[in-house]
Parts: structure tokens; sequence; C-alpha cells
């Protein structure tokens, strides 16, 4: 059920005036209007139906080789403030008979995100949902995020930057497996690999 945006908005306005502002103000009359919007947007991942995303995207395969998606985004709201924390999370999971189509994983990331959270959570609720759905041999999940609750608040600390993993079947039991996953994650990405030269000339051809 999609949130109440005009009780949204006349929160909102009760917001700005509590905080000393003019609702009425000019760039502040169409604010409450935007921030219910924004609100709702951020937090689509409560209306999202994750049985429709991953099931739809299930698909047979022998192959036991480790399946990797590397420096997905995330951006999400700290329930705690209602500031937001972003950054990227790194996904593997190691098959046993199933495997997910590969662009559901920052699907499945990003229904997660899109909730007011705290990074921990967010971290185990990808892991465990990636175990529920297809059962695989392992799953790890590491994320690294910057909070604007402790850049712009609170201890001021800008440059920090916070650090949370799961690990689950092989990559909590066996230490090579995991040691593997967290070098891979680690090895430059395709856009640090290749000159900026052929990156610039690869964007269309008319």
């Amino acid at each position: 059920m999609p949130p109440n945006t005009e009780k949204i908005e006349g929160l909102v306005r009760q917001l700005l005036e509590e905080l000393g502002e003019d609702p009425n103000r000019e760039g502040l009359v169409k604010t409450p209007e935007r921030v219910a919007k924004a609100y709702a947007f951020l937090t689509n991942g409560y209306r999202q139906d994750l049985g429709t995303v991953i099931n739809q995207a299930l698909f047979t395969q022998t192959t036991s080789s480790m399946v990797i998606v590397k420096d997905i985004e995330v951006y999400s709201l700290c329930e705690h403030h209602l500031l937001p924390f972003f950054g990227r999370c790194h996904v593997a999971y190691i098959p046993q008979g199933r495997v997910l189509g590969l662009s559901k994983i920052p699907r499945l990331v990003e229904i997660f995100a899109r909730r007011l959270q705290i990074q921990e959570r967010l971290t185990n609720q990808i892991a465990e949902t990636l175990r529920e759905k297809i059962q695989p041999l392992g799953v790890a999940v590491v994320m690294e995020a910057n909070h604007l609750c402790m850049a712009m608040r609170g201890v001021e600390k800008q440059n920090s930057v916070a650090v949370t993993s799961a690990m689950l079947g092989v990559f909590r039991e066996d230490a090579r497996t995991r040691s593997e996953f967290l070098e891979l994650i680690r090895m430059p990405g395709l856009g640090d690999r290749v000159p900026r030269e052929v990156l610039q000339g690869a964007a269309c051809a008319d």
C-alpha cells in the first residue's frame, strides 16, 4: 500500500514551522510535496515483492563456480536519524543446482536498501534471502558505506567508512573460499583497468 503523501505533506509543513521557517515562502511552497514524493521513492522497498523479482529468474545449472557481483551502488536511509548512508555492496554465492539471473542481485540489494535501515541488518537480509531462495553452498556479502549521521552530526567524521559482512555456508566454514572472495572483490573493476581514452571513445558510434 503506498504511503499517504497528503498526510506526509502536512507533517513536513508542520516540521518547517516548528523549525522556525515559513512554509509559504517561495523556496518552500513545494517542499512538502517534494519531500513526500522523495520519501515514497526512498522507501519503496517495503512495497516490492521479493518472490516476483527472484522466482522468475531462477535457472537450473550444474556449475559450482563462485558467482560474484561487486561494486553494487547502495543508497539507503539510516532509521535512527533518517539521514542517508551510501556506498558499495559485493555479493557472492556458490550455486548448488540453481543460479539467479545476475541483474536480480542488484535488484535484491535495492529492495532492502529502499527501506529505513541499519547497515548491519541490510547486509544480513541480503545474505539470508539469497540463502533461502536459491539454497546455494554458501553466500557472502560485504558492504562498505559512508553515513551522513556520522559525517554531518555527532562525531562529524567525514572520512570514516563502515564495513559489514555476512558469511554463510562454505564462506564461513572454509577459509580458502572466504579468502578467494575477499581477494576477488579487491581486484580493480573494469573501469579501473580500461584506459581512460578507450572509455571516452566507446560510448556510442553514430
